[in-house]
């Protein structure tokens, strides 16, 4: 059997969608499980061992439609799990003759293209989005959803770090990332207040790292130059292969509603996620998913409300994971 998953949007959509390749594999003995996405989030995908295949969705949309099609065929799909809704990624699927094409009810697009489909609106859920996809596999006879999906990431193939990176993190103190933006896919706590987290962070315990793109880079350069000499200004420095390797070597890390977010949970480094209370941005739908993993949530639609200190305090609740030996392996 070979299951095709589609998730064509950003960093923590991809991260989220694991869980699921991974259980289909154990499922299904000797099943096979391809990702469509897109070309920047392969890195992701490239670090798991839940699936087997990626196909660049920028890619393949930018050949003529017929070979569009032809490209598809040629792998044999027994089945498809759009777990996004788009129109075109549902008419090449059942172009492409993809026997199995599951969707959702409340698409009307997938009335017609798709011949399994499964109740589900994500907007009015208040499960979470890992969580969500799991509905998906119901027309396959998989009616049961793991206790640990954190369990099923399976990242296990990382990038080398260059020496001026993994160097940084030789140390006995206690390594945490700060994460301040979110590409604008989600609400972001106010640069004041990650200022005064960093005013409350002994340096003499913590080493801090800011990270994000070099858009983001741009965009906080004045910000970033306020801040004191000890804190580490990585933004636009790692690509995402070896964001992913420097996350997984860190002792914890802060953020929004983000992709490093999710990577830092399914890494299983302790990991803080800020939130608000509105549907469908509340933590309940986007919380990270790992083994040592926590949130703040706030009683408002914005992330105002969260004081440094709250902040400060979940921190220091965290242990150190790793001695400075096993930074280098």
């Amino acid at each position: 059997m070979h299951i095709l998953v589609t998730r064509v949007d950003a960093i923590g959509d991809v991260v989220l969608a694991l869980p699921i390749c991974g259980y289909i594999k154990e499922s299904f003995p000797g099943a096979r499980v391809s990702i469509l996405a897109r070309k920047y989030t392969k890195p992701v995908v490239d670090a798991s061992d839940s699936v087997d295949n990626f196909i660049d969705y920028e890619e393949i949309f930018a050949m003529p439609y017929h070979e569009r099609v032809a490209f598809i065929k040629q792998f044999k799909f027994d089945a498809i799990l759009h777990l996004i809704t788009q129109p075109d990624l549902n008419n090449l699927a059942k172009d492409a003759g993809i026997p199995i094409r599951i969707g959702t009810i409340s698409r009307p697009y997938h009335w017609l293209k798709c011949n399994r489909l499964v109740w589900l609106r994500r907007k009015q859920s208040d499960d979470h989005e890992a969580l969500l996809h799991f509905r998906l596999l119901r027309p396959l006879g998989i009616k049961t959803v793991p206790e640990k999906l954190w369990q099923y990431y399976q990242l296990n193939h990382f990038a080398e770090l260059p020496k001026e990176f993994s160097s940084l993190l030789n140390t006995d103190k206690f390594t945490i990332i700060l994460h301040p933006k979110s590409n604008g896919n989600a609400l972001e706590w106010d640069l004041k207040r990650f200022s005064e987290l960093i005013a409350l962070l002994d340096p003499e315990v913590y080493r801090i790292f800011i990270t994000g793109s070099e858009k983001e880079r741009i965009e906080l350069k004045s910000w970033v130059e306020s801040l004191p000499p000890h804190v580490v200004d990585l933004m636009g420095k790692l690509p995402l292969d070896q964001l992913i390797s420097f996350i997984r070597k860190t002792d914890g890390l802060l953020a929004a509603s983000t992709g490093p977010m999710h990577l830092a949970a399914a890494t299983g480094i302790n990991t803080l996620g800020l939130f608000p209370k509105n549907r469908p941005k509340h933590a309940g739908r986007w919380g990270p998913i790992g083994p040592k993993v926590g949130y703040i949530q706030t009683k408002t639609e914005d992330l105002d409300s969260i004081s440094a200190w709250d902040v400060f305090r979940k921190i220091k609740q965290w242990k150190k994971i790793r001695d400075t030996k096993s930074v280098s392996n």
